[in-house]
């Protein structure tokens, strides 16, 4: 993420009110925008919907239908998302900017070859009793969303950020009035909108890479060989986006907790609207950690390691680890602070917010406690992105699998306790995960200069 670290510092030079809300506001949209932005565009198509002639079951129909795309895709783009990510920068380390645009195209190439090998046997046996433009929607959407995270991707790397911003807004707006246009035609309207929308933000996406990183070739699979590849940032995206689903697919399948909607696809009433809404909330705590993480901490990382490769003193070299330490804990002490007050504003006008918009206050207690469970996972994030910084790549492995199993065996246990302890168990993940990654992280800084110095001699 070094290219949106140098925005956001030449934003903060300017020492104003106005470059302030403007660092921390386009660290916002950028950090968290694939995700946040996409439920949002979704949630307001049901909405809007509502006041047209779109029958509310196919509303219901379409949330959960484009729910199942996004959960799948992110998990299955998952195995890109980090080990892609690290080739490019090497890559740009070694100023081989030639090699990363038919590497990212052979990258899709394989996104879309897995989408379609996933996704025509699911829309068989998966959607029956549905009709085949209903099938072929859902499976023209997934393989654009399975194309779709890994472009983004290449956020971190464009210089272009206003225009990046301009693009959400556009495709998203272009979903919501291609939506509200078909909705004529009942759920597969949403869906063909969805899909209009969706394309153009890739196709959009595409055309800003191309010119920020032309080449003579057009595809390119180098980022597969052995020598070039990690295998555990494989399994770090793999299995942190399938911790993060975990839950809810128990919430879904489970017989006490869940409903049908379409086809063999479920969905909890109970907790999904709770917990979707309780995502929006992340967004000042994400903001926090783009803008610590990519600037106060970027620049010790790199103060700490030059002074390490041009052979500094010990003592400078002591110097600079303690203040990469400091900044470290200041990063992660500002987004609990950050956090803790948007927590506290949402519980004060939670009743206000649900009634707002047609929730019943009796999900009030479960609203809190996803509150603090995403507020966990911010949390664990920012644990894990400094972790990635020091090259900790089977610590991050093994706590995406704590996170995973924890999930797994807690929000099982809390089905069974009772409708009472809904949510504690992503909870208990989630506060599991982060106490284990801060006592990791911090013995990593205790052995730092000894790894380092020992990496260095191999």
């Amino acid at each position: 993420m070094a290219g949106i670290g140098f925005e956001l510092r030449r934003i903060l030079k300017r020492d104003s009110l106005s470059s302030l809300i403007g660092a921390y506001g386009l660290a916002s949209i950028i950090s968290s925008g694939p995700w946040v932005l996409s439920v949002l565009g979704v949630m307001l198509i049901g909405i809007v919907s509502l006041t047209l002639a779109v029958r509310d079951l196919e509303i219901i129909q379409f949330l959960v239908s484009v729910t199942y795309l996004m959960a799948i895709s992110l998990v299955l783009s998952g195995l890109f998302q980090h080990v892609f990510t690290r080739w490019v920068a090497d890559r740009l380390y070694e100023k081989r900017n030639d090699l990363i645009l038919p590497n990212l195209m052979g990258v899709l190439w394989l996104s879309t070859v897995l989408a379609l090998l996933g996704g025509l046997p699911a829309i068989l046996f998966l959607l029956p009793d549905t009709s085949t433009l209903y099938k072929l929607l859902m499976l023209a959407n997934f393989v654009v969303l399975c194309n779709l995270w890994p472009v983004t991707i290449f956020l971190s790397g464009m210089k272009s950020y206003y225009l990046i911003v301009v693009l959400f807004a556009v495709g998203y707006t272009t979903a919501i009035v291609a939506a509200l246009l078909l909705s004529n035609f009942g759920l597969e309207g949403l869906l063909g909108g969805l899909l209009l929308g969706h394309s153009l933000l890739l196709f959009s996406f595409l055309f800003t890479i191309i010119r920020q990183y032309p080449s003579e070739k057009l595809i390119d699979f180098s980022f597969t060989r052995r020598s070039q590849i990690f295998p555990a940032l494989i399994a770090t995206g793999l299995l942190f986006n399938a911790a993060v689903w975990a839950d809810k697919f128990i919430f879904w399948f489970h017989p006490d907790t869940s409903q049908h909607v379409i086809g063999t696809l479920r969905a909890s009433a109970i907790y999904d609207l709770s917990i979707f809404l309780a995502y929006l909330a992340i967004i000042p705590g994400m903001a926090v950690f783009l803008v610590r993480m990519e600037t106060d901490f970027s620049e010790t990382y790199d103060r700490f390691y030059t002074a390490v490769r041009e052979g500094d003193t010990l003592a400078h070299i002591n110097g600079f680890r303690d203040e990469m330490v400091r900044v470290a804990q200041n990063g992660i002490y500002e987004i609990c602070k950050v956090q803790s007050f948007t927590l506290i504003v949402l519980f004060s006008w939670a009743d206000e917010i649900l009634a707002a918009i047609g929730i019943s206050t009796l999900y009030l207690p479960i609203f809190y406690i996803d509150l603090v469970s995403v507020s966990m996972q911010l949390i664990l994030l920012a644990i894990q992105n400094v972790l990635f910084y020091l090259d900790s790549r089977h610590i991050n492995v093994s706590l995406c699998v704590i996170f995973f199993a924890s999930n797994l065996i807690f929000t099982f246990l809390t089905i069974e306790l009772g409708a009472n302890f809904y949510g504690y168990g992503y909870a208990g993940a989630t506060f599991l995960s982060s106490v284990i990654g801060l006592a990791l992280l911090s013995r990593k800084f205790d052995r730092l200069e000894y790894e380092t110095f020992m990496l260095q001699g191999r």
